[in-house]
């Protein structure tokens, strides 16, 4: 059971779960394909881990350009001669009240959050399938398990990336590996950048100070995943902070 020398790509590495997850796996010895909008904060995630010893290069990504996904994957191939694993972590959360009829932060959610995901996965699969062998990690959240008012669009995308997630499963045979793993409160600047309504992202805001968890703690459970020997799948991990609801 190994990390060392799986090549693996992450989408939304800048920062958060993405930073925490690649910093994890680049110490346990991968070598890794970084990704996010901000080629400033990738460099810097990637410079930190060459300066302690790991190895990462990195490419700026949208991953609602499924041109910049397929970019990103030929990077890993190009660089490594192969792709080990995919985490599709990129999100954002941008939610709110339906009746605020914030249509456009809708959209932007499936393109992110839905579209994204799939997009990588359109990159990844050829890959995978020459390969005979490949894993795919989705990062959902548990807004998906527990629906509450304001994140119903939210909750929606990732039910939906739940929903082809298992169906890819069923699809894969023996030599795709499929895992969800399902964050809670964790302790981010998502909410911060993302949700426009004052007064929510304050709730949001007062209630991650009292009870998120450290974005290391979802980089253990996707490591985890990607440690266990080509025959043990795990396909699914929820990780809350004991205290959420």
């Amino acid at each position: 059971m190994t990390i060392r020398n799986k090549v693996i790509a992450i989408t939304g590495a800048g920062r958060g779960i993405g930073r925490a997850t690649a910093l994890h796996l680049a110490a346990r010895g991968a070598r890794l394909v970084l990704a996010a909008r901000s080629e400033a904060e990738i460099a810097a995630v990637a410079k930190t881990i060459d300066e302690a010893g790991g190895e990462a290069v990195f490419r700026a990504t949208d991953v609602t350009r499924r041109a910049d996904l397929q970019a990103l994957v030929d990077l890993a191939c190009a660089q490594y001669g192969r792709l080990d694993v995919i985490v599709n972590n990129a999100g954002i959360g941008p939610i709110s009240r339906f009746d605020a009829l914030r249509v456009e932060e809708w959209d932007a959610m499936i393109d992110v959050n839905l579209k994204g995901a799939l997009y990588g996965l359109a990159a990844a699969l050829p890959v995978f399938a020459a390969q005979q062998t490949g894993h795919v990690v989705n990062v959902i959240s548990t807004a998906g398990i527990k629906i509450v008012p304001t994140m119903g669009v939210y909750a929606a995308t990732k039910n939906a990336l739940r929903t082809a997630t298992e169906a890819l499963r069923q699809e894969s045979g023996a030599h795709l590996r499929v895992t969800e793993v399902s964050p809670g409160f964790i302790d981010t600047d998502f909410a911060d950048t993302a949700i426009t309504d004052p007064d929510l992202r304050a709730t949001i805001q007062e209630r991650r100070h009292a009870i998120a968890i450290a974005p290391d703690s979802i980089a253990r459970a996707i490591g985890f995943a990607i440690e266990q020997p080509d025959d043990v799948e795990i396909g699914s991990i929820v990780v809350r902070p004991s205290a959420q609801d």
